[in-house]
């Protein structure tokens, strides 16, 4: 939930800011300086709920700390790359990839019940998909509307 107000809020206080220092309606760039901050925002969450975070790391892949930090370090990377007019639609095709990739973690925390943020299995369990699933359909599109797509 945190993300979806600080890509809204952020987007829109863009917008807003935008249109009072230029007086014309920036969508895009708005809502990719949410985007950017959202995922600087996650990324943090990353660093600071490492331990938890790496309970969502399927059993599979060993490092799992170390994955945690380089998902966060590809967030960083991925804010700043929807700036960068020659890096923008390659962040944002590799930023589509990244999301869909992340769908199976969120998956496996739900089914164990995870709670990240304490690093414990007291979490929602599988209603937390209910929210989750169509917030990544909707980082998706965001993404493809704002970075991808050509207007």
């Amino acid at each position: 939930m945190k993300p979806l107000l600080v890509l809204i809020s952020i987007s829109l206080l863009s917008f807003l800011i935008l249109k009072f220092i230029t007086g014309s309606n920036n969508f895009l760039l708005s809502a990719r300086i949410g985007m950017s901050v959202m995922l600087v925002f996650t990324a943090l969450g990353h660093f600071i709920f490492t331990d938890g975070m790496a309970l969502m790391v399927p059993d599979f892949l060993p490092f799992k700390k170390e994955w945690v930090y380089l998902t966060a370090l590809l967030e960083i990377a991925a804010a700043i790359g929807l700036h960068i007019p020659q890096f923008r639609l390659l962040t944002g095709w590799l930023l589509l990839v990244f999301f869909v990739l992340m769908l199976p973690a969120n998956i496996k925390a739900a089914m164990d019940h995870l709670d990240y943020q304490n690093a414990s299995y007291t979490g929602m369990g599988m209603q937390y998909l209910w929210f989750r699933v169509p917030l990544q359909v909707l980082f998706v599109a965001w993404v493809y509307l704002s970075s991808i797509r050509i207007w």
